[in-house]
């Protein structure tokens, strides 16, 4: 067998043979502090393992998509936004976002938050909240507090 089934783990949350990649290209959505590794794509299932790592005090974007993720938390704690709700996560939780929620995932300002997310190989582009949508979600204070959209100082 030329290649070997098993992607080693590597010191710091990284695989071999993985390419850390940006979690986005800088001005396309808001975010801070978010690297991205595909550790799994097999067309036959039609789905994509990615790895997520989350800075300390960084968040991904807020968004939406017409398509379903589970989020395995594998290091670190935080906080993510799934509808309406903000939660406390930490490892081995599991998050299920379900379709057409809006969802955010930041990083304790002391501690990295790395998971796995699981989603469709062909899946829907991220919707990003337009003016209306944050106004209904900042009807709710604790979501109000929570998400960060790239207007907030110093973020």
């Amino acid at each position: 067998m030329a290649d070997s089934p098993i992607r080693k783990a590597q010191p710091g949350f990284r695989w071999e043979g993985v390419e850390t990649l940006r979690y986005k290209d800088e001005g396309s959505a808001p975010f801070r502090d978010v690297t991205r590794q595909v550790l799994f794509h097999e067309g036959d299932l039609h789905c994509e393992w990615r790895y997520f790592e989350v800075a300390p005090g960084g968040y991904s974007t807020l968004e939406r998509h017409r398509h379903a993720h589970a989020v395995m938390i594998l290091r670190g704690r935080g906080h993510c936004l799934v509808g309406e709700r903000v939660h406390a996560v930490a490892a081995h939780d599991l998050v299920t976002v379900p379709p057409l929620a809006w969802h955010q995932f930041r990083a304790d300002a002391d501690s990295p938050l790395g998971f796995l997310c699981l989603v469709n190989k062909d899946r829907d582009r991220p919707q990003l909240p337009d003016a209306r949508a944050l106004a209904a979600l900042r009807r709710v204070p604790e979501v109000a507090a929570f998400i960060r959209t790239g207007d907030e100082a110093g973020g």
